[in-house]
């Protein structure tokens, strides 16, 4: 129950939903009957951790548990943290009111390096100390997974424990033993040796870092009895694992409010800038029966008019065409819409087409990622120049009039050819449209260019190469709108500021624990927001820290380079990167894994077992 206290900021806010809780599906629980409360935090704002599908998934799994108790807390936006501060009213979750001081665990989802600062506000808004090693008591055990788990170096000093892989297992596993050590009054570090025994559990205060005369690492040590390197934990059966059955329903619109259906994990493409394709790998579907079931069972426990395929590229689903109508006939009676995104124009059928008109029509999106062939061949897109256009055509042909293409700027081996390129294939698209015979009376076409800057990730094969400084950065995008000749191209792109200081914590070590901390007592927070980012002060803090930033975004590294997240093992072999990367220097590409295994070595942590063979 929320106090009077709580109360009295919501009339003082923009969103007071966002705080009140309460909404359909939420799970309340008699405190005093459950032995176990974790608090789950996503740190960014409501709208946007209620979109994630992996918060909806492990707030369920938790709360089916009759000894546990799952809440949400979510960042509080700028105008409610000032007012909680103002009444030393701390941090709470949404189901009871209580804050994170109260609970056992406290688990952040770290999806994006941007979102750190942010962390680091939640812990102090919560009145838990920032640093591991200031929090002496078993509870609140501080737990951190998401894809910035496989490397999660910059944050080491602030968490307990990371979960590299997937959640719905160790979750629980971790649940247990805690619940153990609490009945047996253990100390923290007699809990954390036992948690480190368990596969697919990383404990950074187990782990010593020491470093060479240059900056570089030259050892990780383990102690306490960890393992010298955690494997990520992957769910083998997809048919098998939990789902939930309902999702809470928002009382105010989020980023993507829709039921959503997973239908498998894993990429078979192999895009060698990709970090998504290699850390969810091996392939592992769902049948289209259990996809089926569960879109339907969650539009009816949630009354959603539009239910969404969840994977890295829903037109790979092996099971798409008995899918399809299977969802269609009972969709489109009940008028649901269902959406796929992560299409490719690779594989995007006529009769996949054909389906799509049978729901009302948004714009389609594709992701040629490079303005050449030449380019697309280096990365491993695995696209051609006919295939976009055709695409283009066909789909102009079904009565669409918009189209959004993702590029990337900065890939490495790139030219202003290449730049060039993406404007040259957006008009390329612009001139399909109007070939077709058949194009609506009075209506034009709209081609959208959203051009990301390339940010070298850990695990792919470009996790050596340098990202373009941002000077380099702005000179593209400035070239890119010279070679745009028409305004049915607009044209956006990503601040070059905020991809370099992703590129930094992407490949940072604990060095800049420091400076994430130092940044955050100077006002960082929201990073991820154009209107809160402050530059200036992370470039203070690194200075403050001795620091160097462009040694993590912009140097080259050298393949016998010891990398801050060696020790943890996602399943791809580094040779199969190696030789990845070497090939990106050539423009050789690598088949996709239907068509040849690539012996990634992914499979290994599936006992062999891969669905893309």
């Amino acid at each position: 129950m929320l106090t009077k206290k709580q109360e009295q900021l919501f009339n003082k806010v923009q969103k007071p939903a966002r705080y009140t809780g309460g909404e359909v599906n939420s799970v309340i629980k008699d405190k005093t009957s459950v032995k176990f409360r974790y608090a789950f935090c996503f740190p960014d704002n409501y709208e946007i951790g209620m979109s994630h599908l992996g918060m909806k998934i492990l707030y369920s799994l938790v709360n089916a548990r009759e000894d546990a108790w799952c809440e949400r807390v979510f960042a509080p936006w700028t105008d409610m943290e000032e007012e909680m501060r103002k009444a030393d009213v701390p941090l709470f979750a949404l189901e009871s009111g209580d804050s994170l001081s109260e609970f056992d665990m406290i688990g952040f989802t770290l999806q994006y390096e941007l979102s750190y600062s942010n962390v680091l506000n939640m812990l102090d808004l919560g009145k838990i100390p920032l640093r591991s090693r200031d929090r002496q008591s078993l509870t609140p055990i501080v737990v951190g997974g998401g894809p910035c788990a496989c490397n999660p170096e910059p944050l080491a000093d602030f968490f307990d424990i990371f979960l590299p892989g997937e959640g719905e297992e160790v979750t629980n596993e971790l649940i247990d033993l805690l619940m153990v050590h609490k009945e047996k009054g253990s100390s923290k570090l007699e809990f954390l040796r036992d948690a480190a025994k368990i596969e697919g559990v990383y404990v950074p205060a187990f782990y010593d870092v020491s470093y060479n005369a240059d900056g570089t690492i030259s050892a990780v040590t383990p102690k306490e009895g960890a393992p010298a390197k955690v494997k990520k934990r992957i769910i083998s059966d997809l048919d098998k694992v939990y789902y939930p059955e309902k999702f809470v329903v928002p009382y105010i619109d989020i980023v993507h409010d829709r039921a959503v259906a997973e239908v498998f994990r894993g990429c078979i493409r192999g895009c060698r800038f990709c970090q998504a394709g290699f850390i969810y790998r091996p392939i592992r579907e769902k049948s289209s029966d259990t996809v089926n079931r569960q879109a339907k069972c969650l539009c009816d426990t949630t009354g959603y008019d539009e239910v969404s395929l969840c994977s890295l590229s829903t037109s790979d689903y092996s099971g798409i065409e008995q899918l399809i109508p299977q969802m269609f006939s009972w969709a489109l009676p009940e008028k649901i819409n269902v959406s796929l995104p992560s299409l490719r124009v690779d594989n995007f059928s006529e009769e996949l087409m054909e389906e799509l008109k049978k729901v009302r029509k948004s714009g389609l999106t594709f992701a040629p990622e490079a303005g050449t062939q030449r380019l697309r061949d280096a990365i491993n897109k695995n696209v051609t120049e006919e295939e976009v256009l055709s695409t283009a055509a066909q789909a102009f042909r079904g009565g669409w009039t918009a189209v959004k293409l993702y590029f990337m700027m900065g890939l490495p081996t790139e030219t202003l050819d290449d730049i060039a390129g993406i404007a040259e294939l957006a008009q390329k698209v612009v001139n399909e449209f109007y070939k077709n015979p058949d194009k609506p009376k009075g209506k034009g076409v709209t081609v959208s260019i959203s051009v990301a800057s390339f940010v070298p990730k850990p695990f792919t094969p470009f996790q050596w190469e340098p990202q373009d400084t941002m000077e380099q950065l702005v000179a593209k995008q400035k070239y890119l709108m010279e070679n745009v000749h028409t305004h049915k191209i607009q044209v956006s792109w990503h601040q070059s500021q905020t991809s370099f200081l992703e590129g930094v914590f992407a490949r940072g070590d604990r060095k800049l624990c420091d400076v994430i901390e130092a940044a955050w007592r100077k006002g960082c927070k929201f990073d991820g927001w154009d209107e809160y980012f402050r530059f200036d002060k992370w470039m203070e803090a690194f200075e403050a820290c001795g620091v160097d930033p462009a040694f993590y975004s912009n140097r080259r590294r050298e393949f016998s380079e010891i990398l801050p997240w060696d020790h943890l093992d996602y399943g791809i072999r580094k040779e199969f990167l190696i030789e990845e990367n070497q090939k990106a220097h050539e423009s050789v590409t690598t088949p996709n894994c239907r068509q040849k295994c690539a012996a990634c070595g992914a499979a290994r942590l599936n006992g062999g077992k891969c669905d893309a063979k």
